[in-house]
């Protein structure tokens, strides 16, 4: 199976970063300046990994502080690092915060995890002391009414600087990897809030009829998020259907073909057969319809649901479900009855690079011990084991029609899911939870399945996640997330629960 090209690039986070010190102490101490703008400049390469960044340089007076904030203002930067290089005054530092409002991280890495203490002066000591400012910076931070973090831990050297007397090569030292894996998260977390702040959500149709945890405010949407909403119709979609060519059918049918298992008749459900030829060319052509509608209107997700009475649009929505499953591939992502929260949730995922695929409740396996997780909406490729197997549908269950839908099974691994629900005070929250799936036999009925092992058993697991007030749906990406999208959480001011 190759991989889908994506239709959009992910913004790159801008990065804002500076060095903390003390003016006077240039002068007085040769090569300390020097050395510190080394380190400056480690760290500075390392954060190029992630983003684009914008190196102030050292900000070591009061004067220099309101030049930081400008600065930082006129490149728009989504994040900042607060590199704590040697003692500094607070008062260096607040002016660039007060001016310049992005979230900010304060940087603590000593650059030996001992000092050769007979042979360090003030000088080499100045250079060690990197802990002693944070707590004055985060007390004139908390009064000034300033959010920050804070990562500690080693620099994380490869070699050791000729100014120095310690050992400083620490690049493999737990403390060093700690807090470089605490930056990256911060990163990808910015840039999250970055891509979405600049995305476009389409909403086609409307919500599944009595779905009251689906129901949402739009403009709440847009204000906590920074997605833009656009609202569409079938007849929207129905325009690029009549403009589809017989090699726009050609190439899907070739996705289609790459990318499932066409499925004979389920051994158990009889609702669930194998996709006719008219079901898989519908599902084709209406899938090349979808891409075009996302390319013209320059969506980064769709969330989609269509109720109607034996009409020419339900005929459409029949073949729904395949076209939005190759173009959470292409990394547009896609969610069905409407649920515009948790494609939000998938996005993150996607931007990630861990999956995110529509996910809900399927049962509780009690002899297992697992918690079966799935959907009969888009499933994401990126989390699939194995290719999905296509299956055509006499009922969509609880919905009006018929047409294809996707069976598969997670890779076993890993796993965390993300749900957004919102609160009764119309504020958005993440639910987060991390687990393991397992290979164990799932239903033969054209849904997504997969049984996931919690750290809790399923009665405890459903007890605290209900507690949350969630919605029904989330997305299901891979790895261990919690720490990643509790960041994301963080930097866009969302409340959020681990469990």
């Amino acid at each position: 199976m190759s991989e889908l090209q994506k239709l959009k690039e992910t913004k790159k986070a801008r990065i804002g970063f500076y060095s903390a010190g003390l003016h006077a102490y240039w002068d007085q101490f040769e090569g300390l300046y020097d050395c510190l703008m080394g380190y400056n400049r480690f760290i500075c390469s390392r954060l190029q990994a992630w983003g684009e960044v914008y190196n102030f340089g050292m900000a070591d007076t009061e004067e220099k502080g309101r030049e930081a904030g400008e600065y930082f203002n006129r490149n728009n930067v989504d994040i900042i690092f607060s590199h704590s290089a040697t003692y500094c005054t607070s008062a260096c530092l607040l002016p660039i915060h007060q001016i310049c409002r992005a979230p900010v991280i304060i940087l603590n890495l000593q650059p030996a995890a001992e000092m050769s203490y007979e042979t360090t002066g003030t000088d080499r000591w100045l250079a060690q002391c990197v802990g002693c400012p944070v707590p004055e910076i985060s007390n004139a931070f908390n009064r000034a009414g300033i959010t920050y973090r804070a990562v500690n831990g080693l620099l994380g050297l490869p070699e050791t600087p000729d100014f120095a007397k310690a050992d400083e090569v620490t690049c493999d030292r737990p403390e060093a990897v700690h807090a470089w894996t605490q930056i990256r998260e911060w990163c990808q977390a910015a840039q999250v809030r970055h891509t979405l702040q600049n995305s476009r959500f389409g909403f086609l149709g409307g919500y599944y009829s009595g779905m009251l945890d689906m129901y949402s405010d739009l403009t709440m949407l847009q204000a906590q998020t920074g997605i833009h909403v656009e609202i569409l119709e079938m007849s929207d979609l129905d325009a690029f259907l009549g403009s589809v060519t017989d090699e726009d059918i050609d190439l899907k049918l070739k996705q289609i073909e790459d990318f499932f298992q066409i499925s004979g008749d389920s051994p158990s459900d009889p609702i669930a057969k194998k996709p006719t030829q008219d079901q898989l060319l519908w599902s084709a052509r209406v899938a090349a319809a979808q891409e075009k509608m996302v390319l013209d209107r320059d969506l980064d997700s769709v969330s989609y649901y269509y109720h109607g009475h034996d009409d020419h649009f339900e005929e459409v929505q029949s073949g729904f479900i395949v076209g939005f499953s190759l173009l959470n591939a292409q990394g547009i992502a896609c969610s069905g009855e409407g649920d515009i929260k948790t494609a939000l949730a998938m996005k993150i995922c996607d931007i990630l690079g861990r999956g995110g695929s529509f996910c809900e409740i399927v049962a509780a396996d009690f002899n297992r011990d697992t918690m079966i997780l799935g959907h009969d909406g888009p499933f994401h490729f990126a989390i699939s084991k194995g290719k999905p197997i296509l299956r055509g549908m006499g009922v969509y269950h609880g919905k009006r029609g018929s047409g294809v839908s996707v069976e598969a099974k997670v890779r076993p691994g890993a796993v965390t899911t993300l749900g957004v629900t919102q609160t009764g005070d119309g504020r958005l929250k993440f639910n987060i939870s991390e687990g393991e799936a397992i290979d164990a036999p799932i239903l033969l009925n054209g849904n997504t399945s997969t049984h996931i092992r919690f750290s809790e058993k399923p009665v405890q697991y459903m007890d605290r996640w209900f507690a949350e007030a969630p919605t029904h749906h989330f997305a299901l990406s891979t790895g261990h997330n919690a720490g990643l999208f509790s960041k994301v959480a963080e930097l866009m001011d969302i409340p959020y629960s681990v469990f």
